[in-house]
């Protein structure tokens, strides 16, 4: 499918999504984007929903400004994955004991470690970069400085909601692992702080949506923010880099004579934002639910936690700012999934995957996202499948 233009007030929306099956709020929120002065392309993603200020699954293009709320209050969050030397014969047949031994090795929901994990704890794993990565914590807002205990306990956990650890199979059988998250409450509070910045701003005060306030380039507000959010991107992939590891190292003990090998990560934030040049310009590009595409980037789009996923690589279409979905994304709301499914339903969507099938987690029902295949058909001009993977565990928060 190639893109359908939509005019908007000062630049066109290019979908990658059928304009019909888009919810009004959600559409609505597009065309506020489209209104803002600096904008200089709107691309929308098949996984496309509404989200706070600017819909999940959309890329938008800027020159001077960026928008802390388009990209959200998970920054950097994204996925990792690592295709494995095992084969669907090297399991055991009882995989419940291999998902509780992932729940000691990585804390979720909002557990944390106990003592801090730090890369030379983790076989193999490059330390170069990590004591200057937390000395700029330093440099962070103040606002945020007291919370350096809790972000360093938490660097290397999964979290809650939509995150997840996955042993899945390809359709040859190899293993992979994949894991979904982001830059914890560290992330969120430092969001939160310059939301609340941008939002008193005089030039943010006529806005159509007070959640689409932008910091502009050349202030101080602007420098602030754009260290945070550097930072707090690092920080995400850190977290997911230590959590792979310590993956690899509960998959190492629990098939010991497999004498397991693994292939290269491969790893993409999802929720960030990337500075490019397109037509000559010089851009601040958000990708809020959309990973980068480019000519051979290899990247991860998951469904949900009963459905496929893809390892894809990128084609490098210009129209998209070199970009693609996300996931498979919501098509209800987790308080409308709640009210309409069940436990019952939940392990019936969730048959053949060991995972958990209480109250706790029906918000994350199959159900409740989109078609993984469908989203995936819709960007064929943006992404090449490589590998399509099927969850046989699942760890959520």
């Amino acid at each position: 499918m190639s893109y359908t233009e939509v005019a908007g007030a000062k630049v066109p929306i290019r979908m990658w999504a059928d304009p019909a099956s888009v919810e009004e709020s959600a559409m609505r929120q597009l065309q506020n984007v489209a209104t803002l002065p600096w904008i200089e392309g709107l691309a929308v993603m098949p996984d496309v929903h509404f989200g706070k200020g600017a819909t999940v699954g959309s890329v938008i293009a800027m020159r001077g400004a960026v928008c802390p709320a388009a990209v959200g209050v998970d920054i950097g969050c994204g996925m990792s994955a690592v295709k494995t030397s095992l084969t669907a014969n090297d399991l055991p047949g009882d995989l419940s004991r291999l998902r509780s031994k992932i729940e000691q090795a990585i804390p979720v929901g909002r557990a944390m470690h106990d003592d801090p994990v730090a890369p030379g704890r983790i076989h193999g794993m490059a330390t170069s970069g990590w004591d200057d990565f937390w000395g700029r914590f330093d440099g962070v807002a103040q606002a945020v400085r007291f919370r350096h205990e809790r972000a360093v306990k938490q660097m290397g956990t999964l979290g809650g909601g939509n995150h997840f650890i996955e042993f899945c199979l390809d359709e040859a059988g190899a293993v992979w692992l994949m894991l979904h998250s982001g830059s914890r409450n560290v992330g969120k509070e430092l969001a939160d702080h310059h939301i609340g910045v941008a939002q008193k701003l005089p030039h943010n005060q006529g806005l159509v949506d007070r959640d689409l306030a932008v910091f502009v380039s050349d202030t101080p507000q602007m420098a602030a923010y754009r260290n945070d959010l550097f930072w707090a991107q690092e920080y995400a992939q850190y977290n997911r880099a230590l959590m792979m590891g310590l993956f690899k190292d509960v998959v190492r003990k629990e098939c010991k004579k497999a004498k397991v090998a693994f292939e290269p990560v491969i790893s993409c934030h999802h929720n960030y934002v990337a500075e490019e040049r397109y037509d000559g310009m010089d851009l601040l590009v958000t990708r809020k639910g959309a990973i980068r595409a480019g000519g051979g980037d290899l990247g991860i789009i998951p469904g949900s936690m009963g459905a496929g996923s893809y390892i894809v690589r990128g084609l490098g279409n210009e129209a998209s700012f070199n970009s693609a979905s996300h996931g498979a994304g919501r098509r209800m709301s987790r308080g409308a999934a709640k009210r309409r499914f069940s436990t019952r339903d939940l392990e019936e969507q969730t048959r053949g995957v060991e995972c958990r099938k209480d109250s706790g987690v029906v918000d994350e029902i199959p159900a409740a996202y989109k078609p993984i295949e469908q989203v995936i058909d819709q960007q064929r001009d943006l992404v090449e499948v490589v590998a399509k993977l099927k969850q046989v565990i699942c760890v959520k928060g």
